[in-house]
This record gives structure tokens, sequence and C-alpha cells, in this order.
């Protein structure tokens, strides 16, 4: 009982510094996307993202640790690649991508107060019941690649509801991957989801959260019919750094 009431008052607590933290940055975040347009409106965004991602990380005891980010070019747009287990996996992409990156979200969590608008400014919003939105996600994506933009998206589709590390990847970003000529940068999130469960939000703790990156996958040349050899690659590489740490 005494451990489920610390959880209670941790999660609450935990809660109000998100809101507050966001109250600091949002303004900054409004005007940012009124002054400027397009990556530079973005880059300068996701410092203040930085920022908010920062002070629930310190203040609510889950301190980010990255390894292997120097494999990456920080000049070049990649496909980002990650698993998708908790609420926390926002805070961990934040502050482990050095860059900014623009990811790929659900128009759903737009409409959640004060968050959505700070996440409709920083995302590129799908309907996936919505042949048409996910036609123009799609288009937008690869503006954005070729602007030099590197994108986030995670392959599950949502957070993982399975006991499984991974659940089954959408075909999305390696179709796009293969379409643009850009690199596959694959990620991977541990112990968020063991920290604040998407199932158990009640059983939330403090705890370090590491995020492991692998070597880029190189996709110049591959075709349409290269997809399942480029999702099962990717796969395999994400389910050994979730074996190997």
């Amino acid at each position: 009982m005494i451990k489920k009431i610390l959880s209670i008052l941790f999660l609450g607590y935990s809660l109000t510094i998100f809101i507050l933290a966001m109250l600091v940055v949002l303004p900054f975040i409004l005007i940012s996307s009124i002054l400027f347009k397009q990556k530079k409106a973005q880059d300068i965004i996701f410092l203040f993202l930085k920022l908010w991602a920062g002070i629930f990380s310190i203040f609510c005891f889950f301190p980010i640790r990255t390894r292997g980010y120097e494999l990456h070019n920080p000049e070049k747009a990649y496909i980002y690649i990650s698993n998708h287990n908790s609420y926390l996996d926002a805070i961990a992409v934040v502050l482990s991508i050095s860059g900014s990156v623009k990811p790929l979200g659900k128009i759903e969590m737009a409409k959640t107060p004060l968050f959505g608008m700070i996440y409709k400014r920083v995302v590129v919003l799908i309907d996936r019941k919505d042949k048409e939105s996910r036609a123009r996600s799609v288009e937008e994506l690869k503006t954005d690649l070729a602007r030099g933009q590197s994108i986030l998206i995670f392959p599950e589709g949502t957070m993982n509801k399975t006991e499984s590390d991974l659940a089954d990847f959408y075909d999305g970003a390696f179709r796009l991957a293969i379409e643009t000529q850009t690199d596959i940068a694959p990620m991977v999130i541990l112990n968020a989801r063991t920290l604040l469960p998407r199932a158990n939000p009640l059983h939330a703790k403090p705890g370090i959260i590491t995020c492991v990156f692998d070597e880029p996958v190189e996709v110049a040349g591959l075709i349409a019919d290269d997809l399942e050899d480029l999702k099962a690659k990717v796969r395999k590489r994400m389910e050994y750094l979730i074996e190997a740490n």
C-alpha cells in the first residue's frame, strides 16, 4: 500500500513538472513557429523542446544516457527508427538526438489541452484511418527530408501493447526510405516501459533511461522489391541492441 501511494504521489509530481516545464517553453515555441519557417523553425523549436525535456528529466529523476550517436553524421538527414513503449519515449528522443528531428505523430494527440499546441507545431500529423491524410503525411515527410530535415518514425505505429520487445512493423518508414534514398538510423529506448508502464502508469518510478543508436543502414540502390528485406534487417538490428543492452 505504501509503495502504491508513493507511486501515485510521484506520478502526480511528475505530471506537474511536465506541465510547468511546458508552460515555460510554450511562448518561445509559438513565437518561433511564427517568425521562422521550415527547417529553421524546427531547429529553433527543438532547442526549446530540449529545455522542456531537460527540466522534466532532471526534476523528475529520469536521467537519459546515450550511446552510439557518434556513429551518425550530424550534417546528414536520416530516418530515425525507434521502438515505442512509454510516454517517456518523447523525453528520451528529444534529449538523445543532438540535432532536430521531425516525428510522425497521431493526429489525436493534437487535441490534448496545452500539449497539443506544441505537438502540432513539431510533428507531421497523420490520421491512419484516412487514406488522404496518410498520403499528405508521406508527401510532407518527403519534403522535409529533401530540405535536410531528419525525421522520426515509430514503425510499430503506436505504443507496443504486446509482451514482446518489438511489435510488428508497418511498411511506411521503409518504403519512404527507399523512395527518397534516405539512410535509416535505428535506435532503441531502454527501460522506459519499466519506469512508466503504459498499461499501469500508477507503477511509475524514477530511474535511468538509455538510448542506444546503431550504425545507419544504407539504402542506396534499393528498390521497392527490397522493402521486406530492409524491414527485416532493421528489426534484427534493433532486437540485437535490446538484447545486448
